[in-house]
């Protein structure tokens, strides 16, 4: 494992033990409404998916501690052949978070999504903001494809190439993030949670009446803190969660080393060499969610 590896490696082992900074309702509402949009486009459309595939096999790729896959999946994931893989200690976090919401499973692993062989083909891949956190995410992605059944579908999201300051801004934090212990990183980055706090309290929105274009910013009416957030650095604000919470976000974002972000052509064109038929491709400013079949 190389270092950048290693690092990002030990950042989400530190993260996902912090259970009571991404556990409350709000943030587990707020996270659930944004993955339904994104994989689904509505709760009815999930349900129908869900049904469809109950008694097929699950392979969770980065579970984490199981956050999105429970959100997600829920009671659902009682019906799957589960196995959660993840290069970090942290599966035994979700082992803890599965006893006590009472899912069944398959198994876990302690193994790197970029090179792992297993005897497995998989029904559903599900890999929820992984992928760019590997060394080499084009072959991360051909390894998961390599694991899935004919037929079978992957789902995933991957983060999106952000407008030139906020990516200067953003490796630039990273950068000075890298020489602390995760405990440090955290406490550092804080004050910067808090002034996205602040920034958002102001309630001030400003009009960009045409776009700029060196500078990668769209017109269109923004508040204060929002223009920041997108164009210049994240700061995440949002009024029903806790600056913790909100630092977590920030955290998840700012201190792994491997941190790639792609364009929407990047993403289409791994579709093509994989040989995978793109069923739902859902670009935003944050990322870019897609999922496919494998022909």
């Amino acid at each position: 494992m190389d270092k950048a590896q290693k690092q990002t490696t030990e950042t989400f082992s530190f993260k996902w033990k912090k259970r009571d900074t991404y556990e409350g309702s709000e943030m587990q509402t707020r996270f659930y409404n944004w993955l339904v949009d994104r994989y689904f486009g509505s709760e009815s459309a999930r349900i129908k998916f869900l049904e469809e595939i109950k008694d097929k096999s699950l392979l969770d790729a980065g579970c984490g501690s199981g956050y999105s896959a429970i959100l997600l999946f829920g009671e659902y994931l009682n019906t799957f052949k589960y196995l959660g893989v993840d290069i970090s200690d942290s599966i035994d976090v979700a082992k803890e978070r599965f006893r006590e919401k009472g899912y069944s499973w398959t198994g876990f692993l302690q193994e790197n999504i970029q090179t792992m062989k297993l005897n497995s083909k998989f029904d559903i891949i599900f890999c929820e903001g992984v992928i760019h956190h590997s060394t080499k995410p084009f072959e991360t992605f051909c390894n998961l494809t390599s694991h899935l059944e004919h037929n079978g579908i992957i789902m995933f999201y991957v983060y999106k190439e952000k407008a030139p300051i906020r990516e200067f801004c953003d490796d630039f934090i990273r950068d000075k993030l890298k020489g602390f212990d995760n405990e440090t990183a955290w406490e550092k980055l804080l004050p910067l949670s808090k002034l996205g706090k602040a920034l958002g309290e102001l309630e001030v929105d400003v009009n960009i009446a045409e776009d700029i274009e060196v500078l990668g910013i769209p017109k269109g009416k923004y508040s204060v803190q929002r223009f920041v957030y997108w164009f210049l650095f994240k700061a995440y604000y949002d009024k029903n969660i806790s600056i913790d919470e909100m630092n977590h976000i920030n955290f998840d974002w700012y201190r792994p080393a491997n941190c790639h972000r792609f364009s929407q052509e990047e993403i289409s064109e791994w579709l093509v060499k994989a040989g995978m038929q793109e069923v739902r491709f859902v670009v935003e400013m944050s990322g870019i969610t897609v999922v496919a079949r494998k022909n």
